[in-house]
């Protein structure tokens, strides 16, 4: 009960694989349009975010301070009537900024100049203009330019054009914002959806892929590991998809885009607002390398933990039976342990890595701020232009914050990626054949299932699971259309692979099985174990209801038939019993069940599909003598007119068989009646002798 390296999952790294892309691409192609519109969406909102520190950098110097600038004084009202003006005095006041781009720009050239100034809540009208960075302190300039107090509504006239476009401006803010808002909603649930529904058919193409396959895939592959992949690789998928792809093409832009605004507006603070840029590239890098080791080994862990679990909670009869519950809570206490171990390790990475972060992002506004505000003080920079820049310099780190992660979210989608396409590359599936009533019409289907009678040949039979380690060895016999054959053998001689070649759930490696004088490997494989009913010795039972179970799902097969088939076999004797009878419900592998009624609902289940071969591999050998005489009862009109082979290690169950075959070792040693056998003296009279002798000393 050790637990060893085998319950590790496999490890593949990729970080980025052109070649996976592309098999991801093909399934992606439904979607194309979606995340395109997805892509559009993103850029308006990234568009969004770029313009809006651009946008109060306006509101600011241009209009909050905007008084400050240069007034230009004309004689007459601007004649185009495109210019915002102000009458004070017998003359028209207009920006001298917005009349140099306008059609009066000619009138304005010889016009005297003029400036606002604020001072204790009141505005001075100074001739002239002097940038403020030179004009030094507001008194000693109004009084040396003499300046005139405005009346308050002089002064409200010259601040009305700026209020208009504050009040423009924060409009056309919150519109865009509002719409950002509504976009990235929709581009959020559209995201998602295309997602979700590209997880959804990967998910059933994976499932379908699985279903088909030979019993060999399943012989090589752990379920768990398949379940990991239909489920948890489906995940990482799906969030690479709704949390990285897209948005690491918004990030990129947005990256650019806020580069080019800053240089485009001061060269200076963008470098300085950039100056720790490097130290977070290589702060990122070496976070991925140790947050790539990190969550691996989390991986590892959490994958031991599941195997233990499984296999503990799957044995906990013979757990609790042996009293083995202290033992393997310590043995867990240890796996549990190196789980937080390492869970911690990865906390602690991810720990250091946003306060780094912060950090730097904290000293390079330091930096913008030391520098940038003297010189607002100074007038040299204007203040919506710092303020602007703090906005930016945020907006610049916030994306490379994520990227480390969404690095690893990638990883993690590229390695699942290649898990699952490797899955879907093992291709085990038998070859169909054509013969079945789908590919016929009219009367060539009637006929074909009515000609369906049951017989069956083995010609030179031989098989093995492994290469090199036969498990049937030049195997041949044929059991007619009615007739009953019983096989015998001591463990691992052969016997439930016979009934897995019949029901072709594997091919042979040599000879062939022909049925009805055609080749097994010529028939639909629908088709044919539609007409082959097998009862096994561990019966298997889904969650739902007995019904269910035994109709397991076909519409074909009415509640009438499913009850028919039940009685014939005695099973109606217990479900009648039960609370809702065929409507009780069935747990997971029927663990409110006894052994021999989950055997005796196995024999329902076969006979509701009327098979025309009758297959019971060893199905009396593990239920007690009441049940036993009930099935031996129903196996008495079971096989009239049904080709039947039984498997059975109670020769006392076989002695009417037709005729019954001894293996060992993969080869027939013995075939005869039971009193042929017994006279002959050989493997069969020893098996008789010894189940004999422990039957009488029982």
């Amino acid at each position: 009960m050790s637990r060893d390296t085998h319950f590790e999952e496999q490890q593949i790294e990729k970080s980025f694989d052109l070649a996976i892309f592309r098999r991801l691409a093909s399934f992606t192609k439904p979607y194309v349009r979606l995340l395109l519109l997805s892509g559009v969406l993103l850029l308006f909102v990234t568009a969004v975010d770029l313009v809006r520190p651009y946008l109060i950098k306006v509101v600011i110097d241009d209009h909050i301070s905007g008084y400050t600038r240069e007034w230009k004084s004309l004689d007459a009202a601007p004649a185009s009537g495109a210019l915002n003006f102000t009458e004070y005095q017998g003359r028209y006041y207009v920006l001298a900024a917005a009349l140099e781009k306008s059609p009066d720009a000619e009138a304005g050239k010889n016009a005297p100049s003029a400036q606002l100034v604020k001072l204790e809540g009141d505005y001075y009208l100074l001739p002239g203009y002097v940038p403020p960075e030179e004009m030094g302190q507001a008194a000693e300039a109004i009084s040396q330019r003499s300046g005139a107090l405005l009346p308050k509504a002089a002064a409200d006239g010259f601040l009305a054009p700026s209020k208009a476009a504050i009040l423009r401006l924060s409009t056309i803010f919150m519109v865009l914002l509002v719409a950002a808002l509504a976009i990235s909603y929709a581009q959020t649930l559209l995201l998602n959806h295309v997602g979700q529904r590209l997880v959804y058919d990967m998910r059933a193409h994976l499932y379908d892929h699985l279903l088909g396959q030979s019993l060999s895939f399943y012989d090589r592959n752990p379920v768990g590991r398949l379940v990991t992949r239909v489920t948890s690789d489906m995940k990482n998928i799906s969030e690479m998809y709704t949390d990285v792809l897209i948005h690491l093409v918004n990030d990129l832009l947005l990256l650019l885009g806020t580069l080019v605004i800053m240089l485009s507006l001061n060269w200076k603070l963008a470098l300085i607002s950039l100056s720790t840029v490097p130290l977070v590239i290589l702060a990122s890098y070496l976070f991925r390398l140790k947050a790539r080791e990190a969550h691996r080994a989390v991986k590892v862990k959490i994958a031991r933990i599941n195997a233990t679990l499984s296999e503990n909670l799957s044995g906990i009869r013979i757990i609790q039976q042996f009293r083995k519950e202290k033992e393997l809570m310590n043995e867990f206490e240890a796996i549990n342990r190196d789980h937080l171990n390492a869970s911690m390790s990865e906390v602690k990475v991810f720990g250091i890595f946003r306060p780094s972060m912060n950090l730097l992002y904290t000293v390079a506004l330091a930096l913008l701020i030391w520098y940038s505000g003297g010189r607002v003080l100074q007038g040299a920079i204007e203040l919506g232009t710092l303020i602007a820049f703090i906005s930016y310099t945020e907006q610049f780190f916030r994306p490379i914050f994520d990227l480390s992660e969404k690095f690893n979210i990638l990883q993690s989608a590229m390695a699942s990626s290649e898990r699952i396409f490797l899955l879907l590359e093992e291709d085990t599936r038998l070859p169909e054949g054509k013969l079945s009533d789908m590919e016929l019409s009219g009367g060539d289907r009637h006929r074909l299932k009515e000609d369906f009678k049951g017989h069956v040949v083995f010609d030179n039979v031989s098989f093995q699971y492994q290469p090199g380690e036969p498990v049937l060895k030049d195997v041949s016999f044929e059991v007619k259309p009615g007739e009953t054959l019983a096989i015998v053998g001591a463990t691992g001689s052969g016997k439930t692979t016979i009934i897995s070649l019949l029901s072709r759930l594997y091919d042979v490696s040599a000879g062939r099985i022909l049925v009805d004088g055609t080749d097994l490997r010529d028939f639909d494989k629908a088709f044919l174990r539609r007409r082959i009913g097998v009862v096994l010795q561990d019966v298997f039972l889904f969650s739902g209801d007995v019904l269910e179970n035994i109709t397991l799902g076909d519409p074909s097969i009415s509640e009438t038939q499913a009850v028919a088939a039940a009685r014939r076999v005695n099973a109606d004797r217990f479900i009648s019993r039960l609370p809702d009878q065929y409507h009780e419900r069935v747990y997971e592998r029927g663990a409110t069940l006894s052994t021999g009624q989950r055997q005796l609902l196995s024999f329902a289940r076969a006979l509701a599909y009327d098979p025309r071969i009758l297959i019971l591999d060893e199905a009396t050998s593990s239920i007690d003598t009441e049940t036993e005489q009930l099935i031996q009862d129903a196996i008495g009109k079971l096989t009239q007119g049904r080709t039947t082979i039984v498997i059975a290690h109670r020769l006392s169950t076989i002695q009417h068989a037709d005729r019954i075959l001894v293996l060992h070792d993969g080869q027939i040693r013995e075939t005869g009646t039971h009193e042929a056998l017994l006279n002959k003296g050989g493997l069969y009279y020893d098996l008789y002798r010894l189940q004999w002798v422990g039957d009488r000393d029982a």
